[in-house]
């Protein structure tokens, strides 16, 4: 701020030259407006009594700038002069002062870094005397001032302007001075501050450090011990006091320590998940999601499944990230394990798979599907899986695997040069195993063929062709990707390649077999009936004349059928089939149960 509005002496002059009146300087805002007092000694009196105003608010003026801005505003006080320019010496230079007189700037600047420090003359044009006054304190030069006259000043002149001068110097000291105090007090207090700071650095690094130690020796115990996933998780909230998880990649509960576990676990949703894995697998560590902090389990590259913790509050700290991160290694390393194991299973399922598609005896294949923990007691259906952008290798082998346990099917699996091969201990649900492998392989152009049930282990090959023929089928249609069941292809299983004698009979026990078991018990002709009823284009009149009995009974008769086998006369396909299977009963089976 100017400091002609902060003291009394900063009064505007009323010669236009930088003076004050005479007896004006140091009165207060209020008086400067009154008529001068009359002096008892005289204009020498008032001189002096204005040089110690002026001394006096040099020592107050805020700092460097303005003790030079008022000096050189005040110069007057002195006698008939002018303030050319003034100059501060900062870190080695001269610098102007704002108020410098920019007519003589360029001139004057030159001239004072001539003098080197000295005093000496400058010539000003229309002012008959000049000097640059050297404004010096004990221990350094802090600037100049350099002041004109239009006439000669007198020895009291001078003799007050270097009153002036030393005053101004001595004020420059005091504030030197005072702001290298200031400085030195702002760096002791910041290197106290440093200090401080460093210390709590020592302090948390030392406390980071066995916190640190800490998961590390806990999580080194638990691989020593060969904990699971349930040891992993157990161990991670006693380190930070939340609740810790493990899911599989399609999002299903396998660990849990800690509390406010949901009952029941919520039904992953396939689409979210997908996405959830997305968003994890691009970051290397945690990533928080909604309240958890999630990190994934990916031992080779392939997420296997994901550690988190429940932090609903926003707790986690680099601590809790840390003991995350390391909790997230060791179960790597206890899947990986896990892993190598699942290898191992893998050979020996794909071994005893194979032997089963070709046939072998029930006592071996019992024990050996016993041995990799398998029950082959119960009915199991072939599934037959292909997929258009994966080759038949290891790796989607496990996959169709983790896949298949994944919808809660057991099974074997094995690979063949285009497709994998599962044994299944139940039949698949039409649409949940292709989903999940859709979500696995991120496509859904693939194809699955499931045969028809079997209950022994020697007809095990068979099963093999019938799913087989069933992929083939759906690869033949229009609609290429799904899943087709054998059981469901009606008239197709009899007609497509690789269909025998021991096919011909399914197919007409399937569809004619209640009707020859009533037939049976009862001494009655139904079958025979319905077959002469399509061999007369299902004209009534004829059928009931062949069959020598009234067109009321015929129709009796064919109702009946419809109740006893459930299929639907009206029906296309279910009176197509209907009519190969009384065919086939009556040219190739000869009309035998």
């Amino acid at each position: 701020m100017d400091g002609s509005r902060s003291h009394p002496v900063y009064g505007r002059c009323s010669d236009g030259e930088g003076g004050l009146p005479p007896g004006s300087a140091g009165r207060h805002p209020t008086e400067a407006r009154r008529e001068p007092r009359p002096s008892p000694t005289g204009p020498g009196a008032h001189a002096l009594h204005d040089m110690t105003e002026l001394s006096r608010a040099l020592f107050e003026a805020p700092g460097q700038g303005a003790i030079l801005r008022l000096a050189m505003h005040h110069v007057a006080v002195a006698g008939p002069y002018r303030a050319e320019a003034g100059y501060l010496q900062v870190d080695g230079d001269l610098v102007p002062s704002p108020r410098n007189d920019h007519a003589h700037a360029a001139f004057v600047d030159r001239r004072g870094r001539q003098l080197e420090g000295r005093d000496g003359p400058v010539t000003v044009p229309n002012r008959s005397w000049g000097w640059a006054l050297g404004l010096r304190g004990t221990e350094r030069l802090h600037g100049y001032l350099v002041v004109t006259s239009r006439t000669r000043p007198t020895e009291a002149q001078r003799s007050l302007l270097a009153t002036l001068v030393w005053h101004t110097a001595a004020a420059l000291s005091v504030a030197f001075a005072q702001h290298r105090q200031r400085e030195d007090a702002l760096e002791l207090r910041r290197v106290r501050k440093e200090r401080t700071h460093l210390q709590q650095q020592l302090i948390s690094v030392l406390a980071e450090l066995g916190s640190q130690q800490a998961v590390h020796a806990l999580m080194a115990d638990i691989a020593a011990a060969g904990g699971g996933e349930e040891a992993v998780t157990r161990a991670l909230h006693e380190l930070t006091g939340l609740p810790a998880l493990v899911e599989d990649r399609f999002g299903r509960l396998r660990a849990w320590s800690g509390p406010g576990r949901p009952d029941p676990y919520p039904e992953p949703d396939p689409a979210r998940r997908h996405d959830m894995l997305h968003v994890v697998a691009r970051e290397a560590g945690p990533v928080r999601i909604k309240d958890r902090m999630i990190v994934a389990v990916r031992p080779h590259g392939e997420i296997l499944g994901v550690l988190a913790l429940v932090d609903t509050l926003g707790e986690a700290d680099e601590h809790t990230v840390f003991a995350l991160r390391h909790a997230a290694a060791s179960l790597a390393l206890e899947l990986t394990h896990l892993r190598d194991l699942a290898e191992v299973e893998l050979r020996l399922h794909r071994e005893l798979v194979d032997d089963l598609l070709a046939g072998t005896d029930a006592a071996s294949a019992y024990a050996r599907s016993e041995a990799v923990g398998h029950d082959l007691h119960r009915s199991h259906y072939v599934v037959v899986v292909e997929w258009s952008n994966r080759s038949a290798d290891d790796s989607f082998a496990r996959i169709v695997g983790r896949a298949a346990s994944a919808v809660g099917m057991h099974s074997l699996v094995t690979r063949r040069s285009d497709h994998v091969v599962l044994v299944a201990d139940e039949r698949p649900h039409a649409r949940a195993l292709h989903d999940a492998l859709a979500r696995e392989t991120g496509t859904r152009s693939g194809t699955i063929g499931v045969s028809a049930p079997s209950d022994s282990v020697p007809d095990i090959p068979h099963r093999y062709q019938e799913a087989r023929r069933a992929l083939e089928a759906r690869l033949s249609s229009r609609e290429r990707y799904g899943t087709t069941f054998f059981d469901e292809l009606g008239l197709y299983r009899i007609l497509g390649p690789g269909a025998d004698h021991q096919e011909l009979e399914s197919f007409v026990h399937e569809w004619l077999g209640q009707l020859i078991d009533y037939d049976s018990r009862h001494d009655a002709t139904m079958v025979e009936t319905l077959s002469r009823y399509f061999d007369c284009g299902g004209n009534y009149d004829e059928a009931a004349a062949s069959l020598a009995i009234h067109r009321s009974t015929l129709r009796y008769r064919l109702q009946r059928i419809r109740e006893i086998s459930g299929n639907d006369l009206a029906n296309v396909e279910d009176r197509l089939n209907l009519q190969v299977a009384t065919r086939v009963w009556k040219i190739v089976l000869g009309g035998s149960g």
